[in-house]
């Protein structure tokens, strides 16, 4: 078994390392110099889409509102690495990670509009009369026959890549923080997931959404709430977070307390890496929520799934990064959820169980969302019949990840997300011609207007 995880580890280094992070910066400012910045310019029309997107709009192909597809794919990317994630990336790189994950948000709205607007475009209506899309079906549709190779290898990694990173090692955060703060035992932690979760997905997508509307929402805005209460405790020490977060950006960070110093390539990796975790911009995961809303324009679908990115990273990552540095547990020699709860701690008594509750929620939301995204990648490979099946097989292993030693499960789904990546960002280069196209007519048109 060592062997095996020492490959797997060295494959993992290697589709993670520096040529991936280039590729996916280099995809996201390229469509977004493409689309003349057009994704940071449109992003108060974003939010205007965004209240107007919660309106079914029943003349419109779809199964659920806009709204709900944007909050159906919050509830897969806002989760652990939104709390554990920013914290690590703080904890290796230093304040200066917290730069580049913004840098990583930026260009990554460009990825994340180019994906929602070619998984929309080129949608199909499946056995069941449902709308159902994806980077596979914009390859199949958008590159034509000789390239269905392409999505098959995205929706077998996807497809395999959910039960990891979407499920597994969400369960196990969630078992962990309830034993570790409430004492909860990690079977009974189980036992409750598989029962709501396997409640939800028997209403399939539109009990999905709908429980999206309503968790996704107020999590957020409780936890953005929370972060805010540690800010303004510690509102002396603003300037200077923001000061070391700049600085770090582009200097190394030399070792305080317990933290071991960090490089310049150090803070860029693990900001752009833990980025990419936080928001999936490149891995075009969000495209196959969103191909389920209510739409009659592609591009108007794709100014709404780009918030997702703008609201992840830029709001509730910023959130967790500047508690951390603004409380000075940064350089504890702590990482992960355990750094962000010291931080929240240190702003409000409770602050560490308030953490557990959102970290809960945050990743019972992502099972959810990643169960989604990994139902319409198997029907993508063998046809809808694989959904009972598959909704069961799910719950069950939400029950496994709870009561199980994850290590080895975590790096397989980490590697399988960057081989998940590549099939995706092939795509948006190739079909570059078509996003630029396609915003340029909705835009001409008076769209957004």
């Amino acid at each position: 078994m060592e062997t095996l995880t020492a490959i797997v580890g060295a494959i993992n280094g290697f589709v993670w390392g520096p040529p991936m992070l280039v590729l996916i910066l280099g995809t996201g400012l390229f469509l977004q110099l493409r689309l003349g910045l057009m994704p940071i310019r449109r992003i108060p029309t974003g939010f205007r889409m965004v209240w107007r997107g919660r309106k079914p709009d029943a003349d419109a192909p779809g199964e659920i509102s806009p709204y709900a597809a944007l909050m159906t794919a919050l509830a897969a990317t806002v989760g652990t690495g939104n709390i554990a994630g920013v914290a690590t990336a703080i904890a290796i790189g230093g304040p200066g990670a917290l730069f580049w994950m913004w840098m990583t948000a930026l260009v990554g709205m460009a990825t994340k509009y180019s994906e929602v607007l070619l998984a929309v475009h080129f949608r199909e209506t499946d056995d069941h009369g449902e709308q159902i899309g994806g980077p596979m079906y914009a390859i199949k549709n958008g590159l034509g026959a000789h390239w269905k190779w392409l999505g098959v290898a995205f929706a077998l990694f996807g497809g395999l890549a959910g039960f990891g990173i979407g499920n597994m090692v969400q369960s196990n955060s969630i078992a962990e923080a309830m034993n570790s703060s409430f004492a909860v035992p990690h079977w009974l932690t189980g036992v409750v997931l598989a029962a709501l979760t396997g409640f939800v997905l028997l209403g399939g997508i539109k009990r999905i959404g709908a429980v999206a509307e309503q968790l996704v929402p107020g999590m957020c805005i409780a936890y953005i709430v929370a972060a805010l209460i540690v800010l303004l405790v510690h509102a002396g020490g603003i300037p200077a977070a923001f000061g070391l977060i700049f600085t770090h950006a582009f200097s190394p960070t030399a070792a305080t307390g317990g933290f071991a110093g960090a490089t310049i390539m150090l803070a860029l990796r693990y900001g752009v890496a833990r980025g990419i975790f936080s928001n999936e911009a490149g891995l075009g995961t969000a495209g196959i929520a969103q191909a389920a809303g209510q739409s009659k324009n592609a591009a108007q679908s794709g100014l709404i799934g780009m918030m997702g990115t703008f609201i992840d990273t830029i709001v509730v990552c910023t959130m967790t990064g500047l508690a951390i540095i603004v409380t000075g547990v940064w350089s504890s020699g702590e990482t992960g959820a355990s750094l962000t709860a010291s931080a929240f701690s240190a702003g409000f008594p409770g602050g560490r169980f308030f953490l557990a509750i959102a970290l809960a929620v945050f990743a019972f939301t992502t099972i959810l969302g990643w169960a989604y995204y990994g139902e319409k990648c198997w029907e993508f490979l063998v046809g809808t019949g694989v959904e009972k099946p598959y909704r069961l097989l799910w719950t069950v292993f939400v029950l496994i990840g709870a009561v199980t030693q994850l290590d080895f499960v975590w790096l397989v789904a980490d590697t399988l997300n960057a081989f998940m990546a590549f099939p995706n960002l092939v795509s948006l280069l190739l079909l570059s011609p078509v996003i630029a196209k396609v915003t340029a007519d909705y835009f001409a048109g008076g769209g957004a207007d």
